[in-house]
């Protein structure tokens, strides 16, 4: 792993001697040297708990105590790793960082006893506290070695156990690449599906408030005029009548429009057949901004061959430009706005910009945080730059899945 300063180095390396450069034996190395020798007492001490609570569990296992004891000793090993990734971050600059608390399904001692016992990260922190023993008193032994005697040596000695003390807390305190990507996926599944939700509510909502409604009051219409035709005596009762029907015709055509924007906010059809270029200068079109906005779409991969997107990254990246040029329109003060797409590889990429007044930014629980997080669930990349004064600009990048790959 990098360094969290940006370089490249080994664990613990300090470079060569030279002008402006850390020297061998300067501060970090004799910091180092005092990790490796606290490393035995430090051993001694986590070999001690993790033995005496995982065997004392194990023994009392047919016991009702047995596994809450064993529990509460691999939830201690995990406690106590996290002093040892803080060391190394301090030290060696290591990125690993701190996991998420383990998560009960159930309530209780039972859910608490379950949880740790089935979590891997406490199983492999018990294992580093007992190998620390060992480790410990080998680091130990070599550093007080070179350090009385081998001290020209010494600097490259403290690097090579600082590389083995590194390896051992990014190998077995450190969640895994494996787990980290078991728990994004399942944080992107709770957005896809509150995304979901929210606009299922949203569908209803439109329905129930708007065509449903003007349905409703087109029925009523209908049937008033009706009797009144079925009961018409005098040209007046006609004409009431017939006004009646005029009405009636009036609301089956807002009601239709308003049926047609509600298909539009599902999924255009000019998106289906036509692709990304044609709708997103429809939205355009309709984008308020004084001067206009001004969409460049180019899909050409670098063969010069022109595929489109599946369905669902052409409906997040249209629904995403959607969005922003409505913000840019109530919100951005801008008097123009450009949209860009283009395929970089295997990214699709979208940048939109305006030269309003700026100072957004996705805020928890803003219309950006939402398209942010709509974004990270498909693996994309939402990013914004928009300082106070202006302008804004807004970068978007998701990732390239063909239809034909797709099927």
């Amino acid at each position: 792993m990098k360094r969290t300063d940006g370089t490249a180095e080994g664990a613990g390396q300090e470079p060569a001697t030279a002008a402006g450069a850390t020297p061998l034996y300067g501060a970090r190395m004799w910091r180092q040297v005092g990790r490796l020798l606290l490393n035995l007492p430090l051993g001694i001490a986590g070999f001690l708990f993790t033995i005496t609570t995982l065997s004392v569990g194990l023994a009392l296992s047919v016991t009702v105590i047995g596994l809450p004891l064993l529990a509460a000793g691999l939830a201690g090993c995990r406690s106590m790793g996290g002093f040892a990734r803080g060391r190394a971050r301090a030290l060696y600059g290591s990125e690993v960082h701190e996991p998420e608390p383990v998560q009960r399904r159930r309530p209780g001692i039972t859910g608490y006893a379950i949880a740790h016992l089935t979590d891997a990260l406490s199983w492999r922190s018990a294992l580093y506290h007992v190998l620390m023993l060992p480790w410990g008193v080998l680091s130990f032994a070599l550093s007080l070695v070179f350090v009385l005697v081998g001290w020209p040596l010494l600097p490259w000695a403290v690097r090579a156990q600082s590389a083995v003390d590194r390896m051992l807390v990014e190998t077995l305190l450190y969640p895994g690449a494996l787990s980290e990507r078991v728990r994004e996926l399942e944080d992107d599944r709770g957005t896809v599906v509150d995304t979901a939700a929210a606009d299922l509510r949203r569908i209803e909502r439109d329905l129930h408030d708007g065509a449903q409604a003007r349905l409703v009051a087109l029925a009523m219409d209908l049937g008033m005029a009706k009797e009144r035709l079925q009961e018409t005596e005098t040209p007046e009762d006609v004409a009431v009548a017939a006004k009646m029907v005029d009405n009636a015709h009036g609301e089956v055509k807002l009601a239709l429009q308003e049926l047609r924007d509600l298909a539009r906010g599902i999924h255009p059809a000019v998106l289906t057949d036509r692709g990304l270029d044609a709708a997103l200068s429809s939205v355009a079109a309709r984008c308020t901004v004084p001067e206009g906005v001004k969409v460049h779409v180019d899909l050409k991969a670098r063969d010069g061959s022109t595929e489109r997107p599946d369905s669902a990254v052409e409906g997040i990246a249209y629904f995403t430009v959607s969005e922003l040029l409505t913000n840019i329109s109530k919100h951005s003060g801008a008097r123009s706005a450009t949209v860009d797409v283009w395929r970089a590889d295997e990214q699709l990429m979208l940048l939109v910009q305006d030269n309003g007044k700026g100072g957004a930014a996705p805020y928890p629980g803003s219309g950006l945080a939402g398209l942010a997080e709509r974004i990270r669930a498909v693996d994309g990349v939402f990013l914004v730059e928009s300082p106070h004064g202006g302008p804004t600009t807004v970068t978007i990048e998701l990732p390239w899945r063909t239809r034909a790959a797709r099927r």
